[in-house]
């Protein structure tokens, strides 16, 4: 990899990508130092003059993953090194980064990872079709299909992919659905955390780098949302840069890469990966020197803003009028035209899903409360009440109890309107109500949390589902509240983030020029302080603002939206609530649990070994927000060693003919995550054996497919088949298994029939003893009524003839128990036909 690195990326090229790098960062750095005086003026003004607005009546958990890690477990990654599948332990910190190792022992020792991945501006790929989709855009000269890709030949079909349109690829894959999903989940959050990676806590330098992001790409005529607006500000810089440098750099390259079709792809994958590392590294040092420039002389800016404060805003306010003059025509002439007719369509796009979503985290968030009611009444101890609100705590980070509510705004479309208003994709509107939702989640817990725990301390365990009860219903009226509000913000940044762009794009060629001539009414020491192209912005955005709270407004007083009107405003309801955010987290298993932590796994290490650093046993003790996966009736999945499973040589080719079916190994869908043995059995003994059992641990070792044998406490999990053998095994079980159940049936029906006609022939014997005493007297022999009322009986027969009338009572008696031994010999019979096992019993 090296060699090919260095042979395509020379000194030549690498002196390239540094000056395009060194020319984006230097006009952005130009942009920065204006945006950050602008954004210090109005970050001042706003501490001044506050802000209105209703007021949250849910808490803000201040550190809401402290000493949490969200996920870890083992799967599958393929090495490009070698082109091996081999065993991975991943472990997922509260930063969301991934960190994999070769095993767990290697993580809970304190070792460095071998690897860790930022997720910012990943995309998580679940099958190879949208894999080569993805691919072929990046080399558009190159097209690949899903046949052709021999240098990543799957191990199983439950295939997870970490897709980036720079940056390198990571290849994963599991063993069964359940396993996918789950890691899927947990993918997605990784790449939702990381891509929000701008700070709302820092008031001017997070305005700021937006808002030069979006003059450079408006000055270079890139108008609209951006897709790679994620990550950190390094991050973000470098997808600037390489908007316009892939272009150039694949030009000079892709000429000179040879071999067959997948190689290239392959080949111009890694070199894609090398300048994208070159150009993030150039950005962030460049970066942290204009940001530490811009905060050495922030004092000087502060003081000089509070200073002439007035006079500043008075200026301002006389260029705005000058500027509205000349382009609040044309912008409300625009808005009439091109604007309006559409706000109400875009509008209830945005709505439906949204709505959709929100009510989802109320639904889960009151079933899991509804569940801890039902186990807390039968069991109300303080050990049970901890042990459920530890796992509560954690509700709104928890991916896979999360994703039916991100699944519901994933269904968000702007189809139609995307081309019109320039709109580049709505995931950008998707990622951000969803991590809406989980704030709101998270607030909605942490509020339950402290009510709660308060109420338990003046009242104590006694009544604990009455008070749960009282604490739910006031929490769910304020996260109603809260949710409502945060909606209507959503709605309306929604709206405006698809329609200022458009109406600059059409406003800027007719005003711009008349812009400079604005700047001469500004006084020199205010410059720094106000832009005309700011101000211009503000009056655009402004005469479209009226229209979008109207028509918030208006569907607002739709009921089927659930949202609050803009007259309902909860001021005091809950005065002294605020006080409970200033009080430290809970710890609700230590507090009043049995002081284990939950959350570890069933592998959780107890105790300090002997050499252990204080942060390996740190990391041992962090507790995990999501439990780790393992399959059903399964062992867990030993991670010893870095096991190696099936190459792309050693994945096994599909067979033609019966015949080969003997050796196929089986399916990863049955595959338990243990020791697996593959026993080759003929059809014949397939029907009278049922399935094989797991294999214990004290068995031969077994054989992986591509010779190599597994070490005495490994395990593999990984079996590659053919699909064609997959489904004829898969229908020969459940035949199989049909029939087995079929036969357990007749038998246990055939036990019962058996016993029941030996009761009868035993009640009948001892009637027959019993009348040969009785008529023993009067000299009737029974032995001849015996044989003639047999021969009135036919067992061939269905229907009874006539009995004769000289019998006595006794008799008929026996006769008719005659007559019910012989249906119930019928009724045996005709079960011994229908049976085809009856003759192995």
């Amino acid at each position: 990899m090296g060699d090919l690195i260095s042979s395509h990326l020379d000194e030549g090229k690498r002196e390239i990508i540094k000056a395009r790098t060194g020319e984006v960062i230097g006009e952005f750095g130009r942009l920065y130092e204006q945006q950050y005086a602008v954004a210090l003026f109005n970050k001042v003004r706003f501490d001044i003059e506050g802000g209105g607005g209703p007021q949250p009546q849910l808490l803000r958990r201040k550190a809401p993953l402290e000493n949490r890690s969200i996920f870890s477990g083992a799967l599958f990654q393929f090495l490009e090194e070698n082109k091996k599948w081999r065993n991975r332990f991943l472990f997922v910190p509260d930063s969301y980064n991934i960190n994999y190792y070769d095993n767990k022992a290697s993580h809970e020792r304190g070792l460095h990872p071998k690897g860790t991945i930022n997720c910012a501006g990943y995309k998580v790929l679940t099958s190879m079709d949208q894999y080569l989709e993805l691919l072929n855009n990046s080399l558009p000269d190159v097209k690949a299909k899903v046949g052709n890709t021999p240098f990543l030949k799957c191990a199983t079909e439950f295939l997870l992919i970490l897709w980036h349109p720079y940056a390198r690829h990571y290849y994963f894959c599991v063993v069964t659905e359940k396993e996918q999903k789950k890691w899927h989940a947990v993918f997605q959050d990784c790449v939702r955390h990381t891509n929000d990676g701008l700070l709302e806590e820092s008031k001017v330098q997070t305005p700021a780098f937006t808002d030069s992001v979006r003059l450079f790409r408006q000055a270079h005529g890139q108008y609209g949302t951006w897709e790679m607006m994620c990550g950190a500000p390094p991050q973000i810089l470098a997808n600037l840069v390489m908007e316009t440098l892939l272009p150039e750099v694949r030009d000079l390259i892709t000429p000179g890469l040879k071999g067959k079709m997948h190689e290239r792809q392959r080949n111009w994958m890694l070199i894609c990966d090398a300048v994208y590392g070159l150009v993030v590294r150039q950005a962030q040092a460049q970066y942290e020197a204009v940001v530490q420039s811009c905060e050495a002389g922030r004092p000087l800016l502060e003081a000089s803003i509070r200073t002439d404060m007035d006079q500043i805003i008075t200026s301002k306010e006389h260029v705005s009028n000058k500027i509205k003059a000349v382009a609040l025509p044309k912008a409300e002439k625009l808005l009439k035209v091109s604007i309006q007719p559409y706000i109400s369509s875009i509008l209830e796009a945005l709505m439906e899903p949204t709505s959709r979503g929100f009510s989802e985290v109320r639904d889960v968030f009151f079933r899991e409360l509804v569940d801890m009611s039902k186990n807390t009444v039968n069991d109300s101890t303080k050990e049970k009440l901890g042990e459920h609100m530890e796992k509560i705590s954690m509700l709104a980070f928890h991916p896979v109890k999360m994703q039916s509510c991100y699944e519901k705004v994933e269904d968000l479309s702007l189809d139609g309107l995307q081309q019109r208003f320039d709109v580049s994709s709505p995931s950008v509107f998707v990622q951000r109500a969803q991590i809406l939702m989980r704030e709101q989640m998270d607030d909605a817990v942490y509020t339950f949390e402290q009510i709660l725990h308060q109420s338990l301390e003046d009242q104590g365990p006694e009544g604990l589902c009455k008070n749960i009860q009282r604490c739910q219903d006031r929490v769910i009226k304020k996260f109603d509240y809260d949710s409502s509000t945060v909606r209507k913000r959503f709605f309306r940044e929604a709206l405006l983030q698809i329609f200022i762009p458009y109406m600059l794009k059409q406003l800027t060629p007719s005003v711009a020029s008349e812009l400079p001539r604005f700047q001469e009414l500004i006084f020199e020491d205010f410059s720094r302080f106000i832009l005309v192209e700011n101000i211009f912005e503000e009056v655009v955005l402004h005469s479209v603002m009226k229209d979008i709270m109207m028509a918030v407004k208006e569907a607002a007083v739709q009921r089927r939206h659930n949202l609050y009107r803009d007259s309902i405003v909860l001021t005091s309801s809950d005065p002294n609530l605020h006080l409970l955010g200033d009080n430290p987290a809970i710890d609700w298993a230590g507090e009043y649990g049995t002081g284990q932590e939950e959350g570890q796994g069933q592998d959780e290490v107890e105790g300090e070994e002997a050499g252990d650093s204080g942060e390996a046993h740190r990391r041992r003790r962090m507790k995990q927000v999501v439990s780790m996966i393992q399959l059903d009736g399964s062992p867990i999945l030993v991670n010893e060693s870095c096991l190696e499973v099936p190459s792309v040589d050693g994945i096994p080719e599909e067979r033609e003919g019966e015949g080969e079916d003997q050796d196929a190994p089986s399916s990863p869908d049955i595959v338990h995550q243990g020791p697996v043995k593959v026993n080759a059995t003929t059809p014949k003994e397939k029907k009278k054996a049922p399935p094989p059992p797991v294999q214990p641990e004290n068995s031969p070792s077994p054989a992986l497919t591509n010779g190599s044998v597994l070490k005495g406490g490994e395990s593999v999990t990984i079996v590659s088949v053919a699909p064609e053998v997959q489904t004829k095994i898969s229908e020969d079980v459940t035949q199989e298994a049909e029939r087995e159940e079929k036969y357990l049936e007749i038998e246990s029906s055939l036990q019962d029939s058996e016993n029941t006609a030996s009761a009868i022939e035993s009640a009948i014997q001892e009637i027959e003893n019993a009348v040969q005493e009785e008529d023993s007297e009067p000299g009737v022999e029974v032995a001849a009524v015996s044989q003639e009322t047999a021969a009135e009986v036919s067992p061939s027969s269905q229907e009874v003839r006539s009995v004769p009338s000289n019998l006595g009572t006794h008799s008929i008696v026996l006769f008719f128990l005659l007559y019910i031994h012989w249906v119930v010999n019928e009724e045996h019979n005709r079960k011994t036909q229908l049976c085809p096992y009856y003759g192995v019993l």
